[in-house]
């Protein structure tokens, strides 16, 4: 209960402060979401590629969206987005298979994190290792949109911490990568790095977590968030 009364919080100052219309739509509807049961809430899974794994330093070079609505993933509005950087993919390109033709046809970062946001709007975000995300999602929209603002997110790794920690009491290397964890749950083998294709993965994994936890009947969004 303290945690939903931060959490809503901080959105109430978000609205209030955000000069921003499409930031303050975004706030204002994450509001009533806070004390949800999972079951009832629209999930928006998200995953972004980068240059690199520095927000300050390293650019967004794709965002991959998938809704998860009523339990079920919507898969018929799966979303993806080539996102244009200055200068060149480098050497992140072995990691994620983006190359500098690829982006060719790219959107601009700014126009990008606009249709982010309207997608975003009335859903609670989710994504695998959230922080590394946010944290580029956060300084983009400062630089671009000129806001400071503190996302939110279910983070399926940190739900795979907690489990793990419970039963056997320390994490051994590896065992919270995406692909590891999904094992854990008999999820099938699918290619890494690819935005779209992680996001799917992520969202499956939650759903076996929730599953294999109280259900997401019970569980509300509120525990979730970090």
């Amino acid at each position: 209960m303290f945690k939903s009364r931060l959490i809503k919080s901080s959105l109430h100052r978000q609205f209030k402060r955000s000069q921003n219309a499409d930031l303050k739509a975004y706030f204002q509807a994450q509001i009533p979401l806070i004390n949800l049961p999972v079951k009832q809430t629209p999930l928006l899974v998200l995953d972004l590629e980068m240059t690199g794994l520095n927000p300050n330093l390293d650019q967004i070079i794709s965002i991959g969206l998938l809704p998860l609505i009523e339990g079920k993933i919507v898969l018929a509005q799966a979303q993806y987005k080539l996102i244009k950087i200055n200068g060149s993919v480098g050497q992140s390109a072995a990691v994620h298979g983006v190359l500098d033709q690829h982006l060719q046809q790219a959107v601009p970062l700014k126009e990008a994190l606009h249709w982010f946001i309207q997608q975003a709007t009335g859903k609670v975000l989710a994504a695998h290792h959230a922080p590394l995300d946010l944290s580029f999602l956060q300084q983009a929209i400062n630089r671009h949109l000129n806001e400071k603002c503190a996302l939110f997110a279910v983070d399926s790794l940190d739900i795979e911490r907690r489990r793990i920690l419970r039963r056997q009491g320390f994490i051994k290397g590896g065992e919270l990568r995406l692909g590891e964890c999904r094992e854990r749950y008999n999820l099938p083998v699918y290619a890494a790095h690819n935005a779209l294709t992680d996001a799917l993965a992520c969202a499956e994994l939650l759903l076996a977590q929730l599953a294999a936890d109280s259900g997401i009947n019970k569980v509300k969004i509120s525990q979730l968030l970090r």
